[in-house]
């Protein structure tokens, strides 16, 4: 095997972008990106999902965060939006009939809030013109009539009783019981001891004549009753007709106006009949002071809210349709409220205490939201799917149906539902919802997937330098030179680890671009150069790097044991990454392995302790079968063996060290030591063939830097997986060291090439049923069929024991 075909070229490990392909001085010359780039996928899911009419056909954008989801979605929103009809006005009017359900009522835009001005002006033209109406000459005249007329009446019928009562001997005396019949002699009243002094018969006679005239009486105080009810009706209905005719010319001018609204003038009527029900709400009342005072004056004021109008939706300046973005989607935020208010110790509400939510504001249009944010304020998923399975928009209190006690309220007239709704978040939170949510599969039928990467070609290339350029422009940053943009290309390609491919993580890129301004800045440059790019990096790793270099000076110092020179055998360099938030950074790793006869198990000392993940585990297991299908086909797998990392204290996950282990488990059954010059990466499978893994770059990185630190010496480099080959974009400075031959990379396809790589020795292919003399394999594959030979001849020397001795010690053992 030739090492020099399995390494990596200086050019191989980082795809550099060119300046020279940019044919501008700077992105002051750069048009502005109109389009986002990429995202053709999102885009036209998108454009189907707010385009389509039917139920279902809402829309859920789903990528990762700083991919540009939010933009795109408002940029389209909008534009389909600003081609629509604005909506309705909607509004809320008192029910006369049942003043706890108010009505709904949709208009055309513009009249819900002509009509709300006309209802406010009428209100203060009633509370001036029935005043007026009622303090006029005409109206004092027949109420002073009514009075005059019902006092003669009663005048009169009590004359003539009076008159009766005298013929027979009595009189009429108004006392604090009422009017009472009164014996008289001489035209005076007796006293009663007067009357007691009568002869029995007179004051027989008296009492009977008594009888009859209080029949009498009675009679006519009813007629005086009645007389004063027909005078109080005859005031009301003089009321009435004031009212009328105070308020028929101001309603009757609205009614004509609202001619072509059937509803409207149906209101109308009924606020004309209430009116004149309940028109001493507009009529003035004796002046009076105190709490007292200020709680009927507020009653009153409040009582006349009845005539008003509650317009939630107010679209006389709306144009195209409403494009809502609800940041705080709480329950009552996305379905309304009816709020209360405090007067004199209780909670009062009415029609116009009622408040839109965002789907009520929406109504007509589109409503954005942040999927996370829903999903974490109680109910307010519920009442998202509750509007877009009903149809309606219904204003409920929260939980109302989980209370175990009926509270008053108000229960608003639903209004119909014509939204489109577009929630935005991970993928993860799509496809659990898809996954344990029914009606979140009928309800957003549609998914707008945003990627994380496009392809690295010239075309992207171009709309990079015009998102650098957008970038400057709306944030008002230094211009970029072109040798600027190629780094930049640069780090587009390393956040998603491919040199064929560009990071659509936007945010992080624009980032980065408003980081380097700021150093160019620093450094008095006028135009942002590579430099500058380069700084910006480098500044941003070092504000998150203090653990990366706290492990790096613990290795230095032997604290953590890692061996970049020597050999040794069962030993190996494994590479994994460290995440520390939005930083991830190498290291490496002695991953050690013991084998000895046994049952053919490989045990997992992690796994064990609870301290490794499946997928680590899995590919442990993984080992078992490789080595038993590759060398164990005609002989049992007597082996039992035990891998673990070294000086790990916290949770191992991922299968990128599998091979690292496979090479540490040979090199013990084979005694061939590993160069600890050299770190490994890379998951194997059951046939031998190393598999790609992630975090390329951060590992060779890692291992760098180690090697730096101790002291390169020229023969130090990472074996990795060599389908990872097109996915490095290396530190320039680890290129460099490649370039000068002071590490090197390898790339290697088979677990046969990693271990040759690793131990110097050939791996040795299969010919005629066996391994070339000295090679691995045979050298494995001996040691396993020696280890076959004593598990078969320790077998045979237990079958030998007499009977009496197994039976011996198998007692002895149950007493232990």
């Amino acid at each position: 095997m030739n090492l020099k075909d399995m390494e990596l070229k200086p050019e191989q490990l980082r795809k550099v972008s060119d300046p020279a392909q940019f044919h501008f001085k700077s992105t002051a010359d750069l048009a502005t990106l109109e389009e986002m780039i990429g995202q053709d996928r999102a885009r036209a899911a998108l454009d189907f999902g707010l385009s389509v009419p039917g139920a279902g056909y809402n829309t859920f954008a789903l990528g990762q965060v700083g991919t540009g989801r939010w933009a795109l979605v408002k940029r389209m929103v909008n534009e389909k939006a600003a081609k629509q009809p604005p909506p309705q006005d909607w509004l809320y009017v008192n029910n006369f009939d049942n003043p706890s359900a108010p009505i709904a009522m949709g208009l055309p835009p513009g009249t819900g809030c002509e009509l709300r001005r006309d209802m406010d002006d009428l209100v203060e033209n009633l509370r001036r013109e029935i005043p007026r109406a009622f303090e006029s000459e005409e109206y004092e005249r027949q109420k002073t009539r009514i009075g005059q007329e019902l006092q003669e009446k009663q005048s009169q019928i009590l004359k003539e009783m009076e008159q009766q009562a005298r013929e027979k001997g009595f009189g009429l005396a108004q006392t604090p019981m009422g009017m009472m019949l009164v014996p008289l002699e001489h035209g005076k009243p007796l006293s009663e001891s007067e009357y007691e002094r009568l002869p029995e018969q007179v004051k027989e006679q008296t009492e009977q004549a008594e009888a009859s005239l209080q029949q009498q009486l009675t009679s006519t105080l009813h007629r005086a009753r009645s007389m004063q009810k027909e005078a109080q009706d005859a005031l009301e209905e003089l009321d009435r007709q004031v009212a009328a005719y105070a308020t028929g010319h101001l309603i009757d001018d609205l009614e004509a106006k609202y001619k072509d609204f059937p509803p409207i003038r149906e209101h109308l009527e009924k606020v004309r009949k209430d009116i004149i029900e309940n028109v001493d709400l507009f009529r003035p009342e004796a002046a009076q002071q105190g709490p007292l005072a200020q709680m009927m004056a507020s009653a009153r004021e409040s009582s006349t809210n009845r005539y008003k109008v509650n317009l939630i939706v107010d679209s006389c300046q709306q144009k195209g349709a409403p494009v809502i973005i609800e940041t705080n989607p709480t329950y009552y935020n996305l379905i309304g409220e009816v709020e209360q208010e405090a007067q004199f110790g209780a909670l009062v509400t009415d029609f116009t205490k009622i408040k839109a939510g965002a789907f009520h504001k929406a109504n007509g249009g589109y409503l954005l939201l942040e999927a996370r944010n829903v999903l974490m304020n109680p109910f307010a998923y519920d009442a998202l799917k509750r509007v877009l399975k009903d149809g309606k928009i219904e204003i409920e209190e929260m939980g109302a149906q989980y209370r175990l006690f009926n509270t008053t309220t108000l229960d608003p007239e639903p209004i119909p539902a014509q939204v489109k709704v577009v929630l935005i978040g991970e993928p993860e939170i799509y496809y659990l919802l898809y996954e344990l949510d029914e009606d979140f599969r009928t309800l957003f039928k549609v998914k707008a997937d945003f990627g994380n990467e496009v392809d690295r070609d010239q075309r992207m290339v171009d709309e990079y330098a015009l998102f650098v350029a957008t970038t400057v422009r709306d944030q008002k940053l230094r211009p970029f030179g072109p040798d600027a943009v190629a780094k930049i290309v640069e780090y587009g390609s390393r956040l998603v680890e491919d040199q064929k491919k560009l990071a659509t993580r936007f945010a992080e890129v624009s980032d980065m671009i408003t980081e380097a301004s700021y150093w160019a800045t620093q450094a008095g440059h006028e135009i942002v150069t590579a430099d500058d790019v380069k700084r910006a990096i480098d500044e941003k790793i070092y504000r998150s790097n203090r653990i990366q270099e706290r492990i790096e000076e613990m290795i230095e110092r032997g604290m953590i044991m890692v061996d970049t020179q020597g050999a040794v055998t069962g030993q190996v360099n494994g590479l994994s990454v460290s995440m520390l938030g939005d930083y991830e950074f190498g290291r490496p790793s002695r991953i050690t392995a013991r084998t000895y006869v046994g049952k053919g198990n490989v045990v997992n000392i992690d796994r064990e302790v609870e301290m490794s993940g499946p997928i680590h585990n899995k590919g442990v297991l993984i080992l078992a079968g490789y080595l038993g299908g590759r060398y164990a086909q005609d002989l049992p797998l007597s082996l039992s063996a035990s891998i673990t990392f070294e000086q790990s204290y916290e949770g191992v996950e991922g299968d990128s060290a599998s091979s690292a282990e496979l090479y540490a488990l040979l090199s013990s059954l084979a005694d061939a030591p590993i160069r600890q010059n050299l770190a490994v990466t890379g998951s194997v499978n059951q046939r031998g063939e190393v598999q790609p893994i992630g975090g390329a770059n951060a590992k060779i990185e890692g291992f760098y830097d180690v090697c730096r630190i101790k002291g390169l010496t020229g023969d130090q480099g990472v074996m990795l997986p060599a389908s990872n080959a097109d996915s490095l974009m290396v530190r320039e400075d680890v290129v460099q060291a490649v370039r000068e031959g002071k590490f090197h990379i390898y790339a290697v396809k088979t677990v046969d090439e990693g271990i040759e790589l690793l131990t110097g020795v050939a791996a040795g292919q299969l010919e005629n049923g066996k391994y070339p003399e000295g090679s691995i394999n045979a050298r494995v594959r001996q040691r396993l069929t020696d280890m076959a030979k004593i598990a078969q001849q320790f077998a045979a020397e237990e079958e030998e024991k007499p009977e009496r001795e197994r039976e011996v010690a198998g007692v002895h053992m149950e007493k232990l």
